[in-house]
Order: C-alpha cells, then structure tokens, then sequence
C-alpha cells in the first residue's frame, strides 16, 4: 500500500472509530436515562419495581429481537443510513416519553389516582418497548462497519476502544440525568397534597420505610418534592441530543474503503465476492458461517450470563443504591458512574490483553475477566456493612471486568463470522444476550419487592459463575473463522 494510500486509510479509519463512537455513545444517552427518572417516577406516581421490571423485561426482549432482525438486514443495506435513523426513531420516541403524563392525561381526562397511573403504565411501557426496538438500530451497524475497516489482529484492541462508547454513554447518561433530578423541576415542597403523596409512594416502595430516621425520610421527601417533574427533561435533553448525533452519524460515516476509493482490508478476505450473483450463495455463507458455527453460538449463549450482570447493575443501581445502601439519588447516579468510568477502562485492558496475551482470541480474556467479575460483586452483595466508598470501589471493579466480555463476545462473534456475516453474528449474540436481562428484570423487581436487594445481588454472583463455565468450554476455539470462510466458498464453487 503507497504511503498516500496508507495516510488516507488511517485518516477514513480513525474517523470511522470515532464518529461511530461518539453516534453509539448518543444511542446509550437515550436509553439509560431510564433508569435515573425511575425514583423520580416511584416517587410521584407510585410505580412498583414490578411494574418497572416488566417494563424493562419486555422492552430487553423486543432489543434483542431487534439486533436480531436488523443485523440480517445491515448485511445488505448502508450502514451510515440504517443507524442514522434509528437514533432519529430514539429521539422520537424520547420526547414522547417525557410527555407521558401528559398523554395519560388526555386519555384519562384525570391527573391522577389508579386509572391515571394505570395508563402511565401503558404509555411508559409502550414508548420504551419501541425505543428499545430502535435501540437495536445502533450496533449491527457498528458490527457490520468495523470489521470492515479493521484487519482481524488489531479487531480487539480497536474495537475494545470504540466499545467504551457504551460506558461513556452510560454514564453521561446517569450524571447528567442526576444533575437534572436534583436541578430541574418544580418545586411543590409548600403543597401538602404533593407532599403526603410522596410519602405514601415512597413508604409503600421502598421496605423498612418506617424504621429509617424521620431525618432521612424528611430528607428523602424534600428531594422529589422539591424537584416535581424533573424526570421529564431526562428524556426531553437527550432527545435533542439524538437529533444531532443522526445527522452526525449521516454525515460523517462512509460504508467501506471502496467507497472513498480504497482497497479492501488486508486479512478480509473471504471469497465471497467470487460467489456474488449466484443463486443462494448469501444465505449459505450465513448458514455457514453464523447458524452451523459452534463457537458463534457458545459466545451468544455466554452472553446471556454476562448481559444479566452488566444490565442488572446500570438498570437497577440507582434503585438499589437508594433504596437498600441508603444514598441519595445523586450519590446513586454518581456511584453507577463510577461503575461505567472505571468500565471503560477496563474494556480498553480486555481487547489491549486480548491481542497482547492471547493473539486476538477473546474468548479467553472472557473468560479471566468474568472470573474477576463474580470475584468483586460477590464482596459487594456479601458484605453490606462496608463503609459505601469501599462498597462502590468494588462495585466498579465489578464494572471494570465485566465489560471485558460484554466488548469481547461481539469481537469474538465478528471474527468468527468475519466480516461479511459480522452483523447477523452480533444479532445472533444480541438475541440472546438480552433474554438474560428480560429474565433478569421481572426476576430483579419480583425479588427486591418481596426478599430484599441482598437476594438479587448474590444472584448476579451465581449466573456469574454460569458464564466463567461457558467461556472455558471455548479455551481451544481459533481467533477467527476466515480460513473457514475460504474453504467454504471454494467448496461452494466447486459444486459449480
């Protein structure tokens, strides 16, 4: 390759690494913002952890049907344009969210009692639900476009980088949304009926109300009394937010080398091309590669296990935090930061360690990174009675390993696959990952509501534990499948 070739690929690949970041990190800003309004919407409207849990399992299934169905259609269609829009749908369905009130009003013809937070429900459920199926516009996307522009040796160390944007997202998100819950809104603390509402919802949500110190509580209910409503503009914000990065996305993304004029990557080879046109050749190349490929399948049956831990901590912290640890819902929102920074770290060790130590094959640093994920939740869930800086420390070493797989599979399921099947592979491993947390979340509400937080945590640590298992079944798997690929296609010629 000329050196003016090569200054050009580096430019088109660095840009693609960061535009794609910056548009994915977006997608999570209007997702997690979810999880900071529910104390907010606890609070006001008395909405149970069951309720939510439905809500949150529902919507994780339609996700992972989502990837699923969009990764066979990212295969054939542009890449820049699918994901641009489905950002653009998540700002839509973001702004309708925040009106929900509003909505349940003009249906009910009431602003509050049973009928009236009964149709919150159904609204609330519904605009998640769909912004959980545009959700899954964002990274089959990315799975098609990077392995694309990235050889397979350097696959999970750069993509390990570009896999921060879910951190970085994430907990954007949740300080952000922190910020507004503790800024925004009205401030209702004169209006009695506002107040003894409160008090009501929080005492029947949230166990062992009656024996928290009146100070705690008075403080407790001051906080959403004083900033009524501020769970709107979590989701009022980021929409605007959304709308940008689509015409970001747009813009600033181009498909393939070729498109700009570049040749392919060297490493990404795969024959395909010399069976383009034939009846059939697509659809055995994915039969192939992705539905016969055992090791795909083993990393997208682990992913459950490992999506259980990730969503069960950034989906149900901040409850947790403030209801079982005691925090106030800033200090949650900080200490699930916490979680997702030190996160981003460690998914930058996972895919540096996955090249340096393991010659590209992820599977294996997913398996020493979950090990050290049971290891540090499980101090965690089993000792309560630690000072909270310390609890939160190893709560974010908890997040350090556990986005070491939740970066890893996706890597390990585009190289396996490589990259003409990468995006069916990922919908594949996302179908699958977010069963776990669908599962997760009615199990999640059902078991803070009845058991106590404690319970939910030391389940986390035995799915944990599930996952090491799995990832250790595939210690002996190759790096990638592209000699497969090859001795598939020449095989398929052959027939020919």
């Amino acid at each position: 390759m000329a050196t003016e070739t090569k200054h050009s690929f580096k430019y088109w690949q660095n840009r693609t690494i960061i535009v794609s970041m910056i548009g994915y990190a977006i997608y999570y800003f209007v997702r997690k913002n979810f999880s900071i309004a529910m104390p907010g919407l606890t609070a006001e409207y008395g909405i149970s952890n069951t309720s939510f849990g439905i809500v949150i399992a529902i919507g994780s299934i339609l996700y992972g049907v989502s990837r699923f169905v969009n990764g066979f259609i990212v295969d054939r269609v542009s890449t820049k344009t699918f994901m641009a829009i489905g950002l653009l749908l998540c700002a839509v369905a973001n702004f309708a969210f925040g009106f929900g009130a509003d909505l349940s009003y003009l249906i009910t013809g009431v602003h509050d009692g049973p009928q009236f937070v009964n149709m919150l429900i159904l609204v609330m459920g519904v605009t998640i639900i769909l912004n959980q199926y545009f959700q899954g516009m964002g990274y089959p996307p990315c799975a098609r476009l990077l392995p694309t522009w990235i050889a397979p040796g350097q696959l999970a160390t750069k993509m390990s980088i570009w896999n921060t944007s879910h951190s970085i997202g994430a907990s954007l998100a949740v300080i952000v949304c922190g910020a507004i819950m503790t800024n925004f809104g009205s401030d209702m603390s004169g209006d009695s009926n506002v107040v003894s509402q409160i008090t009501a919802n929080l005492a029947a949500s949230i166990k062992g109300w009656d024996s928290l110190p009146e100070a705690d509580q008075f403080a407790r209910i001051a906080s959403y009394a004083g900033h009524y409503g501020a769970w709107k503009w979590c989701f009022w914000l980021p929409g605007c937010l959304a709308l940008l990065g689509a015409l970001l996305i747009f813009f600033g993304l181009k498909d393939t080398p070729q498109h700009v004029g570049l040749p392919e990557v060297e490493g990404t080879h795969t024959g395909k091309e010399e069976t383009k046109g034939k009846k059939g050749a697509h659809k055995e190349f994915l039969k192939h590669m992705v539905f016969r490929n055992r090791w795909v399948w083993t990393l997208a049956i682990a992913n459950i296990f490992v999506y259980v831990l990730r969503m069960g901590v950034l989906d149900w912290g901040p409850k947790f935090l403030t209801e079982d640890r005691g925090m106030d819902i800033k200090s949650a929102s900080w200490s699930v930061a916490a979680f997702e920074l030190l996160a981003i770290v460690g998914t930058i060790f996972a895919g540096w360690a996955t090249d340096k130590w393991f010659k590209g094959k992820a599977h294996r640093m997913c398996l020493v990174s979950m090990a050290g994920a049971c290891v540090f939740l499980g101090v965690f869930a089993l000792f309560p009675d630690l000072p909270n800086v310390v609890s939160i420390i190893f709560l974010a070493l908890g997040g350090f390993c556990i986005y070491g797989p939740q970066a890893l599979i996706g890597i390990g399921a585009a190289n396996q696959a490589t990259k003409e099947a990468s995006a069916t592979a990922n919908g594949v491993t996302g179908l699958l990952g977010y069963l776990g947390p669908a599962i997760a979340a009615m199990g999640v509400g059902l078991l803070a509501d009845n058991f106590g937080w404690s319970v939910v945590f030391l389940a986390f640590v035995a799915v944990g534990v599930v996952g090491v298992i799995l990832f250790a079944s595939m210690w002996n798997a190759p790096r990638d499948g592209y000699e497969r690929a090859n001795k598939f296609t020449a095989k398929f010629n052959e027939k020919d």
